[in-house]
């Protein structure tokens, strides 16, 4: 191995969150491992108030960035899913294993989905995360890939690989001793941790645009402000914010630092958006830019 493939390999990220999401941060895994380091937090709690996908802090743990992960989502359907890859890992390796992908089973999995039966959690997880899988940009309240027809160009498995997805179940039951997931208010959660030593919090919560479309909780205008006031009055602790670039995000955070970044994601297509990162007093500045790592979305 050269040593150009061998820094690559080091730096690419990992690919370990099972489930789809429009805007996850998953990409933003070098960029949050660099920050983490020079902020001298490497081997810190990282908490992640508003999951959803958790792309870049499962990654920051698999790869022994960071000792433990707090996945919280105050949607009870991806907290049943989180909760089950954490409790119940075989039986969701099992129903990937054996389950049909097709128009039916779909519909099927949805009802349970609507139902939001939490006594069994197990179950809904399975059905979100089916519908993750199975779903147009996975929009858990959008359609099938393909059409309820199957007419279109991808079908409904086309994002549901069998063998990779029970890959990264079976990899983060590895480290199902150092995954807390919980089902509360993302405010709550950053409140009691931002206390705690050796703890990074990294918030992205519902953005202000479109996110009524790709959220199941999308905030109103009141959320995002009571979010400002806790995040500022703890701007000692350590933590990041990103939002879409809104003008709001400037009023609500005027006294901190704020970078511009470019990322890009995929909802109903792919593309570019132009991000803002706001940084607490604790952490070391970034660059306006948030350079992209080159291997990073290799």
């Amino acid at each position: 191995m050269t040593a150009a493939v061998a820094a690559r390999a080091v730096t690419r990220r990992p690919r370990v969150s099972p489930l789809r999401y429009p805007g996850g941060k998953a990409a933003l895994y070098t960029r949050l491992r660099k920050l983490i380091r020079d902020s001298d937090l490497a081997g810190c709690t990282y908490v992640e108030p508003y999951a959803g996908g958790a792309g870049a802090g499962l990654g920051l743990l698999v790869t022994g960035q960071v000792s433990h992960v707090v996945v919280n989502d105050l949607d009870p359907a991806i907290h049943a899913f989180w909760r089950t890859v954490v409790e119940e890992p075989d039986f969701l390796m099992a129903q990937i294993r054996a389950v049909e992908l097709d128009v039916p089973e779909w519909r099927r999995q949805r009802e349970i989905y609507s139902a939001a039966d939490e006594a069994d959690s197990s179950a809904l997880g399975f059905a979100t995360f089916y519908l993750n899988r199975t779903n147009r940009s996975g929009v858990l309240n959008g359609g099938p890939i393909g059409g309820l027809d199957q007419s279109g160009n991808y079908k409904i498995d086309a994002r549901f690989n069998r063998a990779a997805l029970v890959e990264r179940i079976r990899i983060l039951s590895l480290y199902a001793e150092c995954i807390t997931t919980t089902c509360r208010d993302g405010i709550d959660v950053i409140a009691e941790y931002a206390t705690q030593p050796d703890t990074f919090i990294y918030a992205d919560p519902p953005y202000f645009e479109k996110a009524g479309s790709l959220y199941m909780n999308a905030f109103k205008a009141e959320d995002h402000d009571n979010l400002a006031c806790v995040l500022n009055r703890l701007h000692k602790a350590p933590w990041l914010l990103t939002y879409d670039n809104d003008p709001r995000v400037q009023e609500l955070y005027a006294q901190r630092r704020r970078r511009e970044f470019e990322l890009s994601y995929s909802a109903h297509r792919v593309m570019k958006a132009t991000e803002i990162a706001v940084l607490s007093d604790s952490l070391v500045d970034i660059e306006d830019g948030w350079p992209l790592d080159k291997t990073e979305g290799t």
